[in-house]
């Protein structure tokens, strides 16, 4: 008869618990990473000139405030810009431009350039020609308030030619498309 604890046996026996370990290592979930902390001390402050309407459509009433931006870059300011108008004004006989909640526009900036893209839940709003044209000046004027020449608008990622049905969003807007009636 064979001894029972003989080399092969015994190192048959430890590869075997040395793969039964490996095993367990391999199925064992990963650690859950910490979540990234973000911080306010790495956001600045910076001055944004922005523009609403007036209680009777017809004017522009124009707020200046703080906006926290993570980078100083024209796109990140001009981002933060349109968060803090989509948020609309803080006092001062202001009007907001879109309703309360609705999604904020995003905007690229192709060299002087502002490209705008309009969320298509933007088409849904019920303006006649005067809250069309508030909405879409009161952003070219807020964008070109502090650098860039002109705003192109798109609806839903898409080229449109119009967001109403009354505004031509075929062409760029500039300043002087925008200027106080």
């Amino acid at each position: 008869m064979r001894p029972l604890f003989s080399i092969f046996n015994v190192l048959s026996l430890a590869l075997l618990g040395l793969a039964a370990l490996a095993l367990r290592m391999v199925q064992a979930p990963p650690a859950t990473p910490d979540p990234p902390k973000l911080q306010a001390a790495n956001q600045k402050q910076v001055k944004a000139t922005l523009y609403f309407s007036d209680s009777q459509v017809q004017g522009f009433v124009k707020q200046v405030r703080e906006v926290l931006v993570p980078q100083t870059t024209p796109v990140s300011v001009a981002q933060a810009t349109l968060n803090a108008w989509a948020a609309g004004p803080q006092g001062g006989g202001a009007v907001a431009v879109v309703p309360k909640g609705s999604k904020v526009p995003q905007v690229w900036l192709r060299g002087e350039h502002f490209v705008v893209n309009l969320p298509q839940n933007y088409t849904q709003l019920n303006y006649g020609s005067s809250g069309e044209r508030m909405l879409i000046c009161s952003l070219t004027r807020t964008l070109l308030e502090q650098r860039g020449k002109d705003v192109m608008f798109l609806v839903g990622g898409q080229n449109a030619s119009t967001l109403l049905g009354h505004a031509d969003l075929s062409s760029p807007y500039a300043r002087e498309d925008c200027a106080e009636e």
